[in-house]
């Protein structure tokens, strides 16, 4: 029997997909058709939202974009005639084992070990991930793994925190197995903060429970009986679909007293965040779980020593934990397959930005910037011209389109000035101001700082008063220096990781686009045409029809002419919105 599957994580959701889900809960209704329906998470083709498969057991067919009314016809198509609904087939695999679709290519150009699940099986059945593989490891630490066992596989595994700091977890899960205490802690970072990145949220929403599982392992190697999740409130579905995960878990012996009559005890909550970014680090990550201010504390201490409530504790953030079952499963050795050298395994990107396919992306680490955004992203939208990536969130760096070649691991990343972070990528095109980009995050860091040190609370303030000066053509010279040494300071006094990254955007941008700050304060121009007060709006003449169409639009009555007759804008008069660019349909307003 076929069976129908609706996407419904948030990107699913925010295209639409409970009104295709409804549609096809309808017609199945009225048709009185048995054929089963189903959701799952995210399988990272955003761009294609709403995705709705139909599988059985000999094929399975994806369709995007899909409509109630696209939904209707797959159901009087697919469903009653068995013949496909081509114009929407992203991805199908026939009985043969013989694959194609428009985004075959998106999908087969990755390695997927934290995504394995995810868009695959229903995120809210224990059963079905079960039927994958799942809790198997769970099994085969508890009942037949020493602590000891469990962390050297850990460690031939090469797996490093895939936070964004790259510690050995092996190594870090040792440390806090070596510090004695009747009480130890297990922390999942679930904290994702940064703009542009979703790829925790995706798994904690597509497969909830290899997370639960990765913990319970920890737990084992290193004696704690306790798990925190700590997981932003803006996150309602990822955090719904955990509760769920978590008391079917407990029901079927997976989490509780005597785990799998182990004699192993091992139970997790869910603390929920107010959204502080800050709280990303993990000693303010543990004040707040505490119910205290979240600020970063002085260490040593170090975590594996006095972490949460001053006891032993581990943190990981969420795609460290859902490589681990894998890993206990299939070994480390065959974990080592994937990856580079020093940076083992894969990596999941969330492509954001100006790309064609955004979504979420897993490869092998040291896959270069430029597969990721060409080959897997599809390029840059509207065909213009490829020049940036940021990574690492605000706290990360520009990478420009030179360096596109730079494979993405933990050694590579790093030497560009930029840093790896939890994968989120933007992706920037040649009309985007890197000097207002500089401007943006440095506002979200500033802005996010929990104010306990002098040099990021005020210093990351010095830095966007100058930077707001400059992209409003108030710089001067001294302005380069000023904020060289302001980001020297920062980096070099603050006490934390976000204050210690705050001005990276910054240096990273001055370091690889100077021409850009120098035309901002010497010409009071900018050069990529996005500061409103560093450009003017004017009408090329022999485009210009002299329809009157801007004339209608513009709020300030700035453009003057006779109708059939070239119009001008009165620059003194003209607020820069840009609406007679976008109402223009002779594309004779232009920007300079």
């Amino acid at each position: 029997m076929k069976k129908i599957i609706v996407g419904m994580s948030t990107c699913g959701m925010s295209a639409g997909a409970k009104e295709t889900y409804n549609e096809i809960e309808k017609c199945l209704t009225e048709q009185k058709n048995k054929t089963p329906l189903s959701i799952t998470g995210c399988i990272g083709m955003c761009y294609r939202e709403p995705l709705v498969e139909v599988r059985d057991e000999n094929q399975r067919t994806i369709y995007g974009d899909v409509t109630p009314q696209i939904a209707h016809k797959i159901i009087e198509q697919h469903i009653k005639n068995n013949q496909l609904v081509i114009e929407n087939v992203v991805y199908h695999e026939d009985s043969s084992g013989k694959k194609s679709g428009q985004e075959l290519d998106f999908l087969q150009q990755q390695n997927r070990i934290v995504l394995q699940r995810c868009g695959f099986i229903d995120p809210e059945s224990l059963e079905e991930y079960q039927e994958t593989k799942g809790y198997q490891a769970t099994e085969k630490a508890v009942l037949h793994m020493t602590a000891e066992q469990i962390i050297e596989e850990i460690k031939n595994s090469g797996l490093r925190g895939r936070g964004g700091a790259g510690f050995p977890t092996g190594l870090k899960w040792s440390f806090a197995a070596k510090n004695k205490g009747e009480i130890k802690y297990v922390v999942c970072n679930a904290d994702e903060g940064d703009p542009g990145a979703f790829m925790d949220r995706s798994v904690l929403e597509g497969d909830p429970h290899s997370i639960l599982e990765g913990m319970i392992i920890c737990g084992k190697a290193i004696g704690a009986s306790y798990g925190y999740i700590y997981c932003r409130a803006e996150y309602p579905l990822a955090i719904k679909r955990l509760e769920m995960a978590i008391e079917a878990a407990r029901q079927k012996a997976f989490l509780g007293k005597n785990i799998l009559n182990s004699g192993f005890d091992f139970d997790v909550v869910i603390k929920q965040g107010a959204g502080a970014f800050v709280c990303g680090e993990e000693t303010a990550l543990f004040a707040s779980i505490e119910g205290q201010r979240g600020m970063p504390r002085i260490r040593p201490p170090f975590p594996a020593e006095a972490g949460v409530w001053q006891k032993p504790t581990n943190n990981n953030n969420v795609e460290t934990y859902a490589n681990v079952p894998w890993i206990i499963l299939n070994g480390g050795v065959a974990y080592k397959k994937y990856g580079t050298e020093k940076s083992p395994g894969t990596k999941v990107f969330a492509l954001a930005g100006k790309i064609k396919k955004g979504g979420l992306a897993e490869v092998s680490m040291g896959t270069t910037i430029e597969d990721l955004v060409f080959k897997i992203g599809g390029g840059i939208k509207d065909g213009r011209e490829f020049k940036a990536v940021q990574m690492g969130g605000p706290s990360g760096g520009c990478i420009p389109a030179h360096l596109k070649n730079t494979p993405v691991d933990f050694e590579n990343i790093p030497k560009t000035g930029a840093i790896m972070g939890s994968g989120g990528m933007v992706v920037m095109d040649d009309s985007t101001c890197m000097v207002d980009i500089a401007r943006f995050f440095l506002e979200f860091t500033q802005d996010e700082s929990c104010g306990k040190c002098t040099f990021c609370r005020l210093g990351t303030l010095r830095m966007l008063e100058i930077l707001e000066r400059i992209t409003q053509g108030e710089g001067v010279d001294e302005d380069i220096e000023k904020l060289k040494t302001l980001g020297k300071h920062i980096k070099e006094a603050s006490l934390c990781g976000l204050g210690q990254t705050a001005p990276n955007p910054v240096l990273t941008t001055m370091h690889y686009y100077l021409d850009e700050y120098t035309a901002h304060i010497q010409a009071q121009k900018c050069p990529a045409k996005s500061c409103s007060l560093l450009v003017s709006y004017n009408i090329e003449t022999e485009k210009c029809s002299g329809c009157g169409v801007c004339v209608k639009n513009c709020p300030v009555e700035a453009i003057q002419g006779e109708k059939k007759k070239t119009h001008i804008i009165n620059h003194e008069i003209c607020v820069k919105c840009g609406k007679c660019i976008t109402s223009c349909s002779f594309d004779a307003v232009y920007k300079d």
